[in-house]
């Protein structure tokens, strides 16, 4: 099996695509390993070091309703024909994979099978399923701060389940928990900001 960095090379950067590119096109792209390539694919742009406006509330909703189903077992993902037939312009799709290629074949020298259960076993399914859920919320917050973190773990736990490599799923996890404390953080941040303002316009109408 072609690695990941190969495919999307050949797929995006050297065949003379005429059209923007599709969910079902990705869909059939990524053939038996469907799940953790869509998380690898949906969470790039936000995961990147680059500027990604727009693309993390879609793009998170996607990976929501996909995480939903892997939560429950599903072995072949489904979404309405809408969502099927929306897409990315083929420029900026190339953009994504070309400068996400460095980044995935570094991973790729250290990835390999092993502590597979980790990744396919039903338990560990639902346990990744929620957390992968509840990082797709977190990318969707429109507060900076609560988006890059949250899509890299989403990121690298579908790296870790495309590559059938559990202890790249577990960095995935742990990654996971950090964003969802920093994410956390923020928005205990921001609502206490909120309040404090709040409270400062009522007692200057009061007074």
């Amino acid at each position: 099996m072609a690695k990941l960095s190969t495919e999307l090379e050949q797929y995006f950067l050297q065949e003379k695509l005429l059209n923007d590119i599709k969910l079902l096109d990705i869909l059939k792209l990524a053939g038996k390993r469907v799940f953790g390539f869509l998380f690898v694919i949906l969470s790039l742009p936000s995961a990147l070091p680059i500027p990604a406006p727009g693309y993390s509330i879609p793009f998170g909703i996607l990976i929501l309703i996909l995480a939903f189903q892997f939560t429950l077992g599903n072995r072949i993902p489904w979404f309405p024909k809408k969502l099927l037939n929306s897409s990315i312009k083929l420029e900026t799709a190339r953009t994504f994979i070309k400068k996400s290629q460095p980044w995935l074949k570094r991973i790729e020298l250290l990835t390999h099978p092993r502590m597979t259960y980790i990744c396919t076993s039903t338990v560990a399914r639902i346990f990744i399923g929620l957390i992968i859920m509840l990082m797709s919320i977190s990318m969707m917050i429109p507060i900076p701060g609560t988006n890059t973190l949250p899509a890299i773990g989403i990121f690298t736990i579908g790296f870790g389940l495309q590559e059938n490599d559990g202890c790249i799923t577990l960095l995935g996890l742990v990654i996971s928990s950090i964003a969802s404390v920093l994410s956390a953080s923020i928005l205990m941040v921001a609502v206490w900001s909120g309040s404090t303002l709040i409270e400062v316009i009522r007692n200057y109408l009061v007074i």
